[in-house]
């Protein structure tokens, strides 16, 4: 038996059929772009997922999907900026009228969330915090083993918890939001300012194609400005989730995505400028680690979430 786990981006959508070990049978990807309606583009990812199931003689059980601005309750993506459609689109329902089983749905923070507890790092842990450090920063906040979806689904943004007031502006409409700071977009966005000030960064000789690993690689080769930028960085970070943890007590925070892929460059600092900020109630009983999914997390994420739902 197999579930399908869905990741839907704004550029791509990767699918792939997974099992309640965490095996992926078939993978696809298929741009997100191109279909003049939801329907049309669910009747596609639909083939793929019939082809997958046919090619391997699997039988599907469930649909999980993890995608921006996704509602648990509604079934549905709600407004979400960076979709090629617009408004309320009720994938759940679409999805299991397509291949008739049940399908199930969940932002993408929180589905790698939920695939960090069944399949990664996080099992057997009953209350943490999973922060997706991308081209945003997400997070999926467990509390006593349950996910934290708040009265409307909509629980658990720490990345628009506003971390400097009147500062950056943000997608969201506000300024000065956590993501603005600490995530891919955020780092570059500091790089840029830094190099705009008159300093420079080892190895960046354009500002238009800085990238946040360039200034991890710089700093990790010992680069002052770049060391500064990752500092700063931390800081940020680490006083957002002394903050966060006041609120929910977990016993781990779990880094994942690109920008936790420069690794103890950012980890460190983020542990030092964390344990500075907390509370002294909670001084050394909360871990910081790096996510120990692969670069498929959101994948695996979507279908522990159908695993989960039907087990």
């Amino acid at each position: 038996m197999y579930v399908a786990g869905i990741d839907i981006g704004g550029t791509n959508t990767e699918i792939g059929l997974v099992s309640k070990e965490g095996n992926i049978v078939f993978s696809e990807t298929i741009p997100t772009t191109g279909h003049n309606t939801p329907e049309d583009f669910v009747r596609e990812v639909s083939k793929v997922i019939e082809r997958g199931c046919n090619q391997h003689q699997v039988t599907l059980r469930a649909i999980g999907i993890g995608a921006p601005s996704a509602n648990y309750f509604s079934g549905s993506i709600e407004f979400a900026p960076n979709m090629p459609w617009q408004g309320m689109i009720p994938l759940v329902k679409l999805f299991s009228s397509a291949l008739n089983k049940p399908a199930f749905i969940t932002n993408d923070a929180n589905a790698a969330a939920i695939g960090e507890q069944v399949f990664g790092a996080a099992k057997g842990i009953k209350d943490f915090i999973l922060v997706t450090l991308g081209t945003g920063l997400g997070s999926g906040i467990v509390v006593n083993d349950q996910l934290v979806y708040g009265h409307d689904g909509f629980a658990g943004e720490l990345g628009h918890v506003i971390i400097e007031e009147n500062g950056r502006q943000c997608g969201c409409g506000r300024k000065g939001c956590l993501e603005t700071y600490v995530s891919a977009t955020g780092v570059v966005w500091s790089a840029r300012d830094l190099i705009r000030s008159g300093k420079q960064i080892a190895g960046i000789t354009s500002i238009e194609h800085i990238t946040a690993r360039d200034v991890a690689t710089a700093a990790a080769q010992g680069n002052l400005n770049a060391l500064m930028i990752i500092d700063e960085t931390a800081r940020k970070l680490g006083f957002a989730l002394a903050n966060a943890v006041a609120i929910t007590s977990p016993s781990h925070i779990f880094l994942y995505g690109g920008v936790a892929k420069s690794g103890d460059t950012l980890l460190i600092p983020t542990r030092k400028y964390f344990a500075h900020y907390l509370l002294r109630n909670f001084a050394g009983k909360v871990k910081i680690e790096l996510s120990m999914l692969p670069d498929n997390a959101a994948v695996l994420g979507a279908a522990a979430l159908a695993w989960k739902e039907i087990s």
